[in-house]
């Protein structure tokens, strides 16, 4: 059934799959990075305390490396600058944090983009399929009947159901990844303040 819906739906209801195929590669790509992203902060950053309290900052950074996510790498940026004093180390992490934020955002713009254009790509398919049925009346006039026109009517109707098919879901993806960024960002904030103590004093970071 589907594939002869897509064959009815002409050029357009092609691209409209491409495009749906692209966001949902994207969609899962994204899942899979922001589930690795966010950790257990409470329980890394107590792991790299202990580390650092007996002095170990080689051993603190291997553990930074060996650790997916953002939190990480702020904890990375904190260690190499802690000789800089606790405003260095501010400093370093607010660096760090300008350069993670784009890679949580990565790629959202592709999903967004398909979200914006695939109600609109159905719209053009639309107006092609009316194009067609205006030239069956045109080529056959008064003898044009039902069955010559259904080609162009059926183009028009898949081409707007798909680009609104495509759209729905693109867009609730989305928003639900920008949920995700927003949740590991506010997780980079809250670590920030503990960051600064554990790797100016790591006996400070409370313990949870």
């Amino acid at each position: 059934m589907l594939p002869k819906l897509l064959t009815l739906g002409g050029p357009m209801a092609w691209i409209l799959v491409f495009a749906s195929a692209v966001a949902l590669a994207v969609f899962l790509e994204r899942m899979l990075h922001y589930h690795r992203a966010q950790i257990n902060s409470n329980e890394f950053l107590n792991g790299v305390r202990n580390v650092l309290k007996r002095e170990n900052a080689v051993e603190a950074l291997s553990i930074c490396d060996a650790t997916p996510g953002p939190v990480a790498r702020l904890v990375k940026a904190a260690v190499l600058n802690r000789d800089r004093g606790r405003d260095g180390v501010r400093e370093a992490l607010e660096e760090a944090g300008m350069q993670e934020a784009p890679k949580l955002e990565e790629k959202l713009n592709v999903i967004a983009t398909i979200a914006q254009i695939s109600p609109l790509m159905g719209l053009l398919g639309t107006a092609l399929g009316f194009i067609k049925i205006f030239e069956k009346l045109e080529a056959q006039g008064q003898y044009a009947h039902a069955s010559m026109l259904a080609g162009g009517v059926w183009e028009a109707l898949i081409a707007t159901a798909l680009g609104l098919a495509v759209a729905i879901p693109c867009y609730i993806g989305y928003n639900y990844l920008v949920s995700r960024v927003n949740q590991i960002v506010l997780d980079m904030e809250r670590a920030s303040n503990e960051i600064v103590n554990l790797v100016m004093d790591p006996h400070t970071l409370r313990n949870e």
